[in-house]
């Protein structure tokens, strides 16, 4: 009986584990130079888009070191469509409260943020669509943020 119960238990845990994630259609990170992000670098994803119907929400990870000098992040976010139309958005992301602490998740010097870009997107054709990501910082080099990257997720 009790060994029943155990592997109910263990099924129960990894349905919960695998349902939590059933909305996303895409997520990848980008690891940026070690050095800093060049204002000229830019981080390219290629997403893969096949629904039509449903819309979609855009987030864009920041994962950022203990030592970045800044309390926020200004990108330049491009998406190309698969007909070729391009949209470009200039956006500023706070990454900590004005008290000086970090927003989001973190262990040790490294904090980690997911950051609702755009809610309930319509992507009108399936096909390839280019997210392009440039930062918008004054620094020729900005040091301390160590990945970019976007999930998209179905909205329900």
């Amino acid at each position: 009986m009790k060994q029943i119960f155990s592997y109910f238990i263990i099924v129960f845990i990894l349905v919960g584990i695998v349902s939590c994630d059933r909305k996303r259609v895409f997520e990848s990170y980008y690891e940026l130079d070690k050095k800093g992000w060049n204002k000229d670098s830019v981080v390219v994803f290629n997403v893969q888009l096949t629904d039509t119907i449903k819309n979609h929400n855009l987030y864009v990870n920041i994962r950022n070191k203990g030592s970045y000098a800044y309390s926020n992040l200004w990108l330049f976010l491009t998406v190309n469509s698969p007909d070729g139309k391009m949209r470009t958005d200039t956006v500023e992301f706070t990454l900590a409260e004005p008290s000086g602490k970090w927003k989001g998740s973190g262990i040790g010097g490294l904090h980690d943020n997911q950051i609702l870009f755009k809610n309930s997107v319509y992507f009108p054709r399936k096909g390839e669509y280019k997210f392009m990501i440039k930062q918008g910082m004054r620094d020729n080099v900005l040091e301390g943020i160590r990945d970019i990257g976007i999930r998209i997720e179905k909205t329900y």
